[in-house]
């Protein structure tokens, strides 16, 4: 087991723990910007949906039940605007973050293959590969990589931490780069329903990948969108020939989204007055911060979609960190996210209104 865990880093989070406990002690109690877990309720028909499930004594599928399939490629062809998407071209997986882990081994990928992801990412990309013992490497423009060798990219699109979007011009020269060296593309889009000063398209977009979903796929969270990151549904959709596989080996393993889950996702995805409630939600609470961190000093950058602002004042992240954390508000350092970020933080917009409030009263 050690042997295993050796292959990894740090668990970053654990840095952050003295710096929550300075701003716990705030006397109005923390404001906690730095996670970006929902905060706000589980909508109701999404509740209803789960409680009518939850005599499921039976073992749920991996590749779910043809009502979840049917919710999956309408909201795909519905909102994405993909098209000719059928049942083979979806696969639900236990949220994303086990799906982005557990990929570069369930592809079978190992020592001499590589694996890219962009410079400033999720940090579970890296670990992907290093569980996998295959290679990892960092990019600014994915086009600029050596492509011998290389086996999986990852696009992220919004971006987490920086909210930076790729335009759809972007989207199509990196798509044809890969197949013209056949790499094989894995775009994590969840947060792509959160645009604010940009409209972010996904591959699975025909005007992306010319009507083809050869060596594509894209990752979709109903995390933050449903506000069901306690619930571990998401899903992948794109190229069947990558899918297929997968699915077989998920079998094997029994990765399976719970049944009364499923039945949630599909309520989830066949409503979209919900979504446009918790953007609006959303939208109030990152002007709220965004004109408090100006105000205080910090610079601003990307951030045009996600749940996230990318601030800094031109110092240490950890700087940064506890400086906030003396006002009582946590925030993530950007280092978390790559060497790139150590001047910078990522501000969460996932906090209550009234905490929110709490933390604009405090930089002002």
């Amino acid at each position: 087991m050690s042997a295993v865990s050796d292959r990894l880093p740090t668990f970053p989070w654990d840095k952050l723990a003295p710096y929550k406990e300075t701003a716990a002690a705030h006397p109005d109690g923390i404001v906690d910007l730095s996670v970006g877990t929902p905060v706000d309720p589980v909508p109701e028909l999404v509740q209803r949906a789960l409680v009518a499930a939850a005599d499921s004594p039976g073992y749920p599928t991996v590749w779910g039940t043809p009502e979840l399939r049917d919710a999956i490629t309408g909201w795909l062809r519905r909102r994405l605007g993909a098209q000719d998407v059928t049942h083979h071209h979806v696969l639900p997986v236990v949220g994303s973050k086990e799906l982005v882990a557990w990929l570069p081994t369930q592809l079978g990928l190992g020592p001499g293959d590589r694996i890219a992801h962009p410079r400033l990412a999720y940090p579970t990309y890296e670990v992907g590969a290093r569980l996998a013992r295959a290679e990892h490497e960092v990019y600014d423009d994915p086009t600029d990589l050596d492509p011998q060798g290389l086996k999986l990219l990852w696009l992220n699109s919004p971006s987490n931490p920086t909210g930076k979007v790729l335009s759809k011009q972007e989207l199509t020269r990196i798509v044809a780069w890969a197949r013209e060296h056949g790499v094989l593309v894995f775009s994590d889009e969840c947060y792509l329903e959160l645009g604010w000063e940009a409209d972010p398209v996904s591959v699975l977009h025909p005007d992306v990948n010319g009507g083809s979903y050869e060596g594509i796929v894209a990752v979709h969270s109903l995390s933050k969108r449903s506000n069901l990151a306690g619930y571990r549904a998401a899903f992948l959709a794109g190229d069947p020939a990558v899918l297929g596989p997968l699915l077989e080996i998920r079998k094997h393993g029994g990765m399976m989204t719970s049944a009364p889950t499923q039945a949630a996702a599909v309520a989830a995805l066949g409503d979209d007055v919900h979504v446009r409630e918790q953007r609006d939600r959303y939208a109030a609470r990152r002007a709220a911060l965004r004109e408090a961190l100006l105000g205080h000093g910090f610079r601003i950058e990307h951030s045009e979609a996600s749940l996230y602002l990318w601030a800094t004042r031109d110092e240490s992240c950890w700087t940064t960190v506890a400086h906030l954390a003396d006002l009582g508000i946590l925030v993530a350092p950007g280092d978390f996210y790559g060497r790139a970020g150590e001047h910078f933080v990522r501000v969460a917009l996932t906090a209550s209104d009234e905490r929110v409030a709490a933390a604009v009263k405090r930089l002002a």
